[in-house]
């Protein structure tokens, strides 16, 4: 959006006064809508994507307080800047318009100058506003599906903070094994190198299977099924993900590994557990990051880090397989276990095809030295 180009409103109850206005912005290159009461202009309001508006004050039907306040309670509306048309006797009006959000206010007759200036300043709020959307849009398009993003902002307040909300989801872990041995013998560039890669295919199996990704964590990684956004079948997409990081994404990432020299590859161990969730952005003004966070979190975690005690790459919770919409034929029964913190034994569950890889083999310094160039 450039000023040249801005989509403007015009309401106001005065014809001469709309007409003068239009005619003015028109000149100045805008796109100009007008409307002659309160009612019709909030109607153009939703139905329509406007850059900014200019409201009269006094009209019949609706006044422009009631256009405000309409305006302020819509989430999606209320950064849209408005400024207030008066006459000089309605500065009284006025303050209380601007306590309810309108950026400023041209006094009746208007200023052709003093309008260029306050449209302008309009314009610039409304691109800083844009700039900052479209900024933090990317934030959360790092670590929620694509699709979803837009859901995401909607439920977000102004200090861009999503709402704890309770949900009934599939949390993940997953955690790289051998890999903390593997970075003590190797230059630091390349660990990093290798940990982006393997991130990589870790993350985009759980992005594509609909999951929300919560946190690196070192070499593991978590994510969560069905929450922010609701989805009945969290269970089903997580297992799919699990399935696709053992059976494709790891075997690709340990093949990169091969082919580049450092080893025969890693193994993995995942853990899947459904549950309540406690779920939003939690941190400082300076920082936020999204937590799903509960009894249920914990256990998944707990799973992931049984599976460095039994022969199964994946361990899933009873409570996930009952959770299925799907039948899954290939979930086999792995036992009850004992896990830290829980008074009873979880019955868990493994993929019958989810086979260990064979650990990798020690890499010399000396030659990842040599890659890298050092």
């Amino acid at each position: 959006m450039t000023e040249a180009q801005a989509s403007v409103l015009v309401v106001d109850d005065d014809p001469i006064n709309r007409a003068l206005l239009a005619k003015t912005l028109e000149r100045d290159g805008h796109q100009v809508t007008t409307a002659e009461d309160g009612e019709e202009g909030w109607e153009l309001v939703q139905r329509e994507a406007f850059d900014i508006v200019l409201l009269d004050v006094l009209m019949p039907k609706m006044d422009g307080c009631n256009v405000l306040e309409h305006i302020g309670e819509h989430a999606q509306l209320r950064h849209l800047p408005v400024i207030m048309i008066s006459a000089l006797d309605e500065l009284e009006t006025v303050v209380r318009c601007i306590e309810l959000g309108a950026l400023d206010y041209l006094p009746k007759p208007f200023n052709p100058v003093l309008l260029r200036a306050r449209i302008s300043a309009g314009l610039t709020k409304k691109r800083l506003h844009d700039l900052e959307q479209e900024h933090v849009r990317n934030v959360f398009s790092r670590f929620v599906p694509e699709q979803v993003v837009d859901e995401v902002l909607r439920r977000t307040d102004d200090d861009l903070r999503l709402a704890g909300v309770r949900r009934f989801a599939t949390v993940l872990f997953a955690d790289l094994r051998g890999f903390t041995t593997f970075a003590q013998a190797m230059p630091a560039d390349l660990v990093i190198e290798v940990l982006n890669q393997y991130l990589t295919e870790m993350s985009d199996a759980i992005l594509d299977n609909g999951g929300t990704l919560v946190a690196y964590l070192g070499d593991g990684i978590m994510a969560v099924f069905g929450a922010p956004i609701e989805a009945d079948d969290h269970a089903d997409r997580a297992l799919a993900a699990a399935r696709e990081i053992v059976d494709a994404r790891l075997p690709r990432f340990n093949r990169w590994v091969a082919d580049s020299g450092l080893g025969d590859g890693f193994s993995i161990g995942v853990g899947l557990n459904s549950g309540p969730v406690m779920s939003g952005t939690v941190g400082s003004a300076r920082r936020l990051e999204y937590a799903a966070v509960g009894d249920t979190t914990n256990t998944a975690a707990r799973l992931q880090a049984a599976t460095k005690s039994t022969p199964h790459s994946i361990l899933v919770a009873d409570s996930t397989r009952e959770s299925l919409r799907r039948r899954a034929d290939d979930l086999a029964f792995a036992g009850e276990l004992e896990l830290r913190g829980k008074e009873t034994k979880v019955k868990a569950w493994t993929l019958e095809a989810a086979a260990r890889v064979t650990p990798p083999a020690a890499t010399p310094p000396g030659r990842a030295r040599a890659r890298s160039g050092a």
